[in-house]
Parts: structure tokens; C-alpha cells; sequence
């Protein structure tokens, strides 16, 4: 049976290295990309230079017909999904909960937990063996903020990414008898440009000089253990939040 994966938020940084790993696990491969169309594309040749198909959909997760199409285009061009990551992700911007924007604090829900349910469901009613699937693989990509709380800079994107962790916890327990694994890696701060284009664009800094390893991570720290999670190796691993964060 082939192997394909849905990457969301794969345009660049953790998704785009997570697609390029898959794609040498010798998954198909299909990312989706919110606006950086010229990024997405530079992704689909790397995964096809490994020798594996691979698409980009252009999709927001937070709007369900639009993951609905990517789901779509994946059964169309690649076959029937066995790998989805649920990469797709925003802090907002930076601020305290006193000046928190109204719009800020649902579009930050809508992307990293309304999204994350939204594809999770399309991807059970593919993979569930009580459906006429063959089981496959979910994995959320939270954040060491659930567990830390980001006082002063992104309570609200914590909040969000410990809705997903305990999304993760239940449906694990949903949907493990019907051949579907659901982890959450929990990932340090990393070295892309998420902070730049939201946020506070000198936390990785910050971060790196505090860390225990002395440094915030590299997408392929994370997009490694990804691929862990999904592989046979975690055969028995359901229901569990996988730091990575370097100590913090």
C-alpha cells in the first residue's frame, strides 16, 4: 500500500522540512500553503527530486470548505491519506491578555485548534477501518507554550496549543481501535521566520540564550521527530505529547 501524507502549513519552516523528510520515508506528499504559492512550489520539487509524487493546495485550515478541497485533491491525485500533520499554526502577535485583540484571540483558535479538528475529521472518515480504511497516523504539532503559558507575550496561543494537546489525548482514545494513532510533538522554540512575520521577532534569541542546549531548534529537529512518530518504531505510541524543546 502506498504511503501519502497531508502536510498542513507546509509552505515553509517545520512543514516544509517535515514534507521533504516524508517525501525520503517514501511518503506522496501533499502540502498545503495559505499564500507563499512560490515557496509551496520549491517544496513539491524537493519532494519529487526525492523520487516521490507530490501537490500543493492552497487553503486556509481555519475554513472548513477549504480543507474540505484539500482533502480532495489529495484522494484525486495522490490516493487515500495514511499520514496527516497538523502543522498549520500562528501566535498572533505578541501581547498580554489585558491588551488582547478580540480579532487576534479567534483567529488564533480558528487556525490552531478549529483547524486542527477540521482536517482530523476529513482524515478519520478516510483512515478509520470501521469505515472501509486501513488505519494511518495523526500528529499535531503543539508547542512548549502549553506547557509553559508564554506570560506577557502569547497566553492566548499557549491556550490554544493546550486545546490541542488534550484534542490529541482524546482522540487518541476515539479512534485507536480503529487502526489510527494520534500523537502531539511539542515543540521549542524554532529557528524560522514565524516570530518575524508575527510576534516578537527577538524570542529565538531570547530563547537560545537561556535554553539548556544553549540554542532554539532547527526545523529538522522537529521535523525528525515527526517522522519517528509516524513510523512503524512508534507502532505502539498513541496518546502521547513528545517534547522537543531542548530542555525548556
Amino acid at each position: 500500500m502506498s504511503k501519502v501524507a497531508i502536510i498542513t502549513g507546509a509552505g515553509r519552516g517545520i512543514g516544509a522540512e517535515t514534507a521533504r523528510l516524508a517525501a525520503a520515508a517514501g511518503y506522496d506528499v501533499c502540502i498545503s500553503y495559505v499564500s507563499d504559492s512560490e515557496s509551496a512550489a520549491h517544496v513539491v520539487r524537493d519532494c519529487e527530486a526525492a523520487g516521490r509524487k507530490a501537490i500543493a493546495v492552497k487553503g486556509d485550515v481555519a475554513n472548513v470548505a477549504d480543507v474540505s478541497n484539500l482533502f480532495a485533491q489529495c484522494d484525486q491525485h495522490l490516493g487515500p491519506i495514511t499520514l496527516l500533520v497538523n502543522n498549520a499554526g500562528i501566535v498572533g502577535e505578541a501581547t498580554t491578555v489585558r491588551d488582547l485583540k478580540d480579532d487576534i484571540l479567534a483567529r488564533t483558535f480558528e487556525v490552531n485548534v478549529y483547524g486542527t479538528v477540521y482536517c482530523a475529521r476529513e482524515a478519520i472518515s478516510r483512515m478509520a477501518t470501521s469505515n472501509g480504511g486501513t488505519g494511518g497516523v495523526i500528529i499535531n504539532v503543539s508547542s512548549v507554550a502549553a506547557r509553559l503559558g508564554s506570560p506577557g507575550e502569547y497566553v492566548h496561543y499557549a491556550a490554544s496549543k493546550a486545546a490541542v494537546e488534550t484534542f490529541t489525548i482524546g482522540l487518541s482514545k476515539e479512534a485507536g481501535r480503529d487502526g489510527i494513532r494520534v500523537n502531539a510533538l511539542q515543540a521549542g522554540t524554532t529557528d524560522t521566520d514565524l516570530h518575524q512575520r508575527s510576534g516578537n521577532p527577538d524570542r529565538p534569541a531570547m530563547v537560545a540564550s537561556t535554553a539548556p542546549l544553549g540554542r532554539v531548534a532547527t526545523p529538522r529537529d522537529i521535523a525528525e521527530g515527526v517522522l519517528w512518530l509516524a513510523s512503524p518504531e512508534a507502532g505502539y505510541t498513541t496518546g502521547a505529547i513528545l517534547p522537543i524543546a531542548g530542555g525548556l
